[in-house]
């Protein structure tokens, strides 16, 4: 991002709107203040003011001001609050970018303020991004965890025991015979490694169930030709969002349809029949199916019992759940999970049920986990957690140990942004919005 110093944009939604919120961070804050309302405000204080530029008066608003380091950004903020019209916020923020050395804002530029003034760290951004990004309850609750830093002072802490015991370490190396340093090594300095390499063991065993809740619980509806994979997709979002047809192969691309089942984001993946056929375009469509069955966290293999081949489900998922459909034609099967019509709505409430214990299963966390969201975070830890276990593997050679614990804890150092982040800061701060 080009480095100005003093940025503005319209912080809030669309418009018009009733109001209207325009952010301004930098040291022009002041003169911006002078000049416009007559004067900063009280500090952290809503206060009615009227917007002049020379003898126009533009609006009249309520103003905050931030005073540095007490700020988002740790530097002067200041908030216009005007009337929400595209008239009124277009004709403000030209007035403020006439002023020298102040321009638009680019995307997620007041969180990277924040950021490299160390008001958050970059996990702690990266939650904010998915609080923005939130569209379920519990990506709300995990989102909060990670802005709040509750993650990053885990993270924190973890990094602060690999440091201290770096430097008892270093401490006997420069003092004792080498003989003697593995007797004088205390023996809290084994049990801490073992204790780390437990809890980031855990952690990255997590990570599975905190990346459902980020990205959402991928279920893949799938089975052979006219199916109804289309028709139960209708039935869970209660629109007509798929082409219905007695044709068979009408699908062959693949549509993801999301829904908030209980506070959790889960996407209906619907897609191509499965059966032999030389049409390129299906073959291509059934690749397809196959790779997001894969990738998705569980199969709905549908049966429809209505004189189509029985085929059987690809053992590529985790997890499977075979449906009888079409029951409202009168086929039952005792030998499946449930049977259900997508036409009169038998087994529909089942079947959420059903999905509903799934993702329990798959999202359920111990209180005292720290929960990684982003790949990330996983990687991270696995790095540390293998640097550990070098240090532990290595300890009748000290030095090797010390270079281990030094390279783990750098690990998480980089996690935290504290170090060398600038190869992935223009993409975590560009996924912002304008203004935030």
């Amino acid at each position: 991002m080009a480095q100005i110093d003093t940025i503005v944009a319209l912080s809030s939604g669309s418009l018009p709107s009733g109001v209207a919120i325009i952010r301004i961070s930098g040291s022009r804050v002041r003169d911006i203040a002078n000049k416009l309302i007559n004067g900063l405000p009280q500090a952290r204080t809503l206060t009615l003011k009227t917007i002049k530029h020379g003898q126009n008066t533009i609006d009249q608003a309520l103003v905050a001001y931030f005073a540095a380091p007490h700020s988002f950004t740790g530097r002067d903020c200041l908030e216009f609050h005007v009337h929400g019209s595209k008239a009124v916020v277009q004709k403000l923020l030209h007035i403020l970018i006439s002023f020298e050395n102040v321009r638009l804002a680019e995307a997620g530029e007041f969180t990277r303020q924040a950021f490299e003034n160390g008001k958050i760290d970059l996990v702690e951004a990266e939650g904010l991004a998915d609080l923005l990004d939130s569209e379920t309850e519990n990506q709300r609750v995990q989102a909060l965890a990670r802005a709040s830093g509750e993650i990053s002072n885990k993270i924190e802490l973890w990094r602060q025991q690999l440091l201290s015991l770096r430097a008892s370490l270093e401490a006997y190396l420069d003092f004792s015979d080498e003989e003697d340093v593995l007797e004088a090594l205390p023996s809290s300095f084994i049990v801490e490694l073992q204790q780390l390499s437990v809890d980031f063991t855990k952690a990255i065993k997590n990570f599975e169930q905190g990346r459902i809740i980020r990205d959402g619980f991928r279920v893949a509806i799938a089975g052979p030709v006219n199916a109804g994979k289309s028709s139960l997709i209708n039935r869970l979002v209660k629109s007509e969002l798929a082409i219905v047809s007695e044709e068979a192969g009408t699908t062959r691309d693949i549509r993801e349809v999301e829904m908030d089942i209980d506070g959790n984001l889960v996407i209906f993946i619907d897609m191509a029949g499965f059966r032999e056929t030389s049409s390129i375009a299906e073959i291509e469509g059934i690749r397809r199916a196959q790779n997001e069955i894969s990738q998705a966290d569980v199969l709905l293999w549908l049966d429809p019992f209505d004189g189509t081949d029985n085929l059987k489900a690809p053992d590529i998922a985790p997890t499977t759940i075979s449906i009888g459909t079409k029951s409202d034609l009168g086929e039952h099967r005792n030998d499946l999970a449930l049977n259900i019509s997508s036409k009169s709505g038998e087994g529909i409430e089942q079947l959420i049920e059903l999905i509903k214990q799934q993702i329990l299963i798959k999202t359920s966390i111990s209180n005292d986990s720290v929960i990684l969201s982003r790949l990330r975070d996983k990687e991270a830890l696995m790095q540390a957690l293998e640097e550990i276990e070098i240090a532990i593997a290595n300890l009748d050679q000290l030095e090797i140990t010390a270079g281990a614990l030094l390279r783990a804890s750098t690990s998480l150092a980089r996690l935290l942004g504290k170090i060398d982040p600038e190869h992935i800061l223009g993409e975590i701060f560009s996924s912002f919005c304008i203004g935030k």
